[in-house]
């Protein structure tokens, strides 16, 4: 029998037409048929929400070049989704979602349009991977993290991993000079410590915008955070089990009347 050729599902959470996903596609293409879908709008921070209660529109459309091409009108996590059961209709060889306009290190990973998607994929037993820039500017210079992106889907596809590897991987914004290359982290020990800024609209009526700053309580030089302000490309390994294994091992022992 023939192989098959390898399918790179790719995705996002920025939209079709973001710069991103076109760097993205560019940088995997070599590696197998790419087949893109993606939402038709901005999705970002829609976590792993799934699409109820109202009709999903799936659009071919011709914007890369050679390239098949579908835009979704529903989340991230939805294209996955429609991608396995009405497109490809078997499992692609790997997810690639991204490539995100802005971080997704530590907890952003709970908030993340683009890790959720990548995750959904993973969920599926494909090997996902998510990647996220951290510059927000949409004319960023996405030129580091295609390749980035391009070593690791390549270091994915020639790998024997298991079902449901899921990786999250962070590029800082550095010149390629100053680039010490890709670190595997833990996830870091921080958060948004958030505030909602009060204003008013024009007929006097309040509204609320949310504001915050960004607090790294981890001082281990093994997190994502470490990497990249350390001029590395962060690969956390993740997972999609909950589960507080040591607090359970800890209640059967103290709760044994349970």
């Amino acid at each position: 029998m023939e192989k098959q050729e390898r399918i790179i599902l790719v995705t996002n959470d920025d939209g079709i037409t973001a710069p991103g996903i076109r760097a993205l596609i560019e940088a995997v293409r070599p590696l197998g048929k790419v087949v893109v879908v993606a939402p038709d709008s901005p999705q970002s921070g829609k976590g792993h929400a799934i699409t109820i209660g109202v009709p999903l529109r799936l659009n071919q459309v011709d914007i890369f070049e050679d390239i098949e091409a579908w835009q979704c009108s529903g989340t991230p996590v939805d294209c996955v989704k429609l991608a396995r059961d009405k497109i490809l209709h078997r499992k692609p060889d790997i997810c690639v979602s991204g490539i995100n306009h802005g971080a997704n290190h530590s907890i952003n990973v709970i908030y993340s349009g683009t890790m959720s998607a990548a995750m959904e994929a993973a969920i599926e037993g494909i090997p996902s991977v998510g990647f996220s820039f951290l510059e927000y500017s949409y004319d960023a210079d996405f030129s580091l993290p295609a390749k980035v992106a391009r070593e690791v889907t390549e270091r994915m596809l020639r790998s024997d991993l298991p079902a449901g590897t899921l990786f999250n991987v962070n590029i800082p914004v550095v010149e390629e000079k100053d680039f010490r290359g890709l670190r595997l982290c833990r996830q870091a020990d921080a958060k948004w410590v958030e505030e909602f800024d009060e204003r008013r609209d024009p007929h006097g009526k309040k509204y609320y915008w949310l504001t915050g700053q960004f607090k790294n309580r981890d001082t281990g030089e093994d997190t994502d955070v470490w990497a990249l302000e350390n001029n590395y490309a962060s690969m956390v390994p993740v997972q999609f089990d909950l589960t507080n294994y040591r607090l359970k091992q800890q209640l059967e022992a103290d709760w044994k009347d349970l």
